[in-house]
């Protein structure tokens, strides 16, 4: 593979954006693929996924996405803490999960399920909330009952069954993530960046993206993380079933990515 300077990188960007629609390489339509954007700009640049052909490229990402998209893209799978706890699939599956909405038929009939989107600006309607505990240098997901929206009939059902399982208090214990770990575990993922915004468009089933926009991101700031957590910009998102934990994602909205960054060049 022939290395190339970023600005060579930058000039066939721009030539790929001059050529107008480019019919997306993965299948998105009733198949969402939210890195079909990165990955046909990837494709079209003759390179592999993340290998991009320049000197110090473990230090670069190519990331993609559509223009005026409210969609979560996944920062990186962290577990809470205390990790001996085996906080998912020992606390919240048993003692604040639910039936799956597919028990009795794709699974078992006693299938249980815990997923909650979770942010620090606001509880959820089962009474789950992030607290950013800056004295504690700790990201804290905490439950209070008395946030749950009870006037939703489900959630009143599922709150009975809490309150006989596990009671009605705090998390006993208390899911959290160190600052420390964090910095460390997501600046080492969330790297200097390309980073582009595609108009899409549907021709015949399939999906095209026109490249309207390229930002040069530099600098992973982890300040404005913790700040885009606070915000509700970054939330937390557990995805569990019995015997299956999908992973627990720090994920951010795709229009604020750029917050994570010192450094922001609008190239076009």
């Amino acid at each position: 593979m022939k290395l190339k300077t970023k600005q060579e990188l930058i000039d066939e960007i721009k030539k790929i954006r001059d050529q107008g629609w480019h019919k997306s390489i993965k299948i998105t339509i009733d198949n969402r693929n939210d890195g079909a954007v990165g990955n046909t700009l990837e494709s079209l640049l003759g390179i592999t996924e993340n290998n991009l052909p320049i000197p110090n490229a473990r230090e670069w990402e190519l990331k993609g996405q559509r223009k005026n998209s409210s969609s979560l893209i996944t920062l990186k799978h962290i577990e809470p803490s205390p990790r001996a706890a085996k906080i998912v699939p020992q606390v919240l599956l048993p003692y604040y999960g639910w039936k799956h909405p597919l028990a009795g038929m794709r699974y078992p009939e006693n299938e249980m399920s815990f997923r909650s989107t979770t942010g620090a600006n606001a509880y959820t309607k089962r009474g789950f909330k992030l607290e950013i505990d800056r004295d504690s240098n700790k990201v804290k997901f905490v439950f209070d009952a008395s946030k749950c929206d009870v006037l939703d009939a489900e959630i009143l059902s599922w709150l009975r069954s809490v309150e006989k399982r596990v009671g009605l208090g705090p998390l006993n214990p208390e899911p959290y993530w160190g600052f420390e770990d964090l910095k460390y575990a997501i600046g080492e993922k969330v790297k200097n960046c390309f980073y582009v915004i595609a108009d899409t468009k549907i021709e015949n089933k399939h999906e095209y993206f026109m490249y309207e926009s390229l930002f040069i991101l530099s600098g992973f700031s982890f300040e404005k993380f913790i700040d885009c957590l606070e915000n509700g910009i970054i939330l937390i998102d557990f995805d569990a079933r019995t015997g299956h934990n999908h992973g627990t994602k720090f994920r951010i909205r795709q229009n604020h990515w750029i917050n994570l960054y010192e450094n922001v060049e609008k190239i076009f």
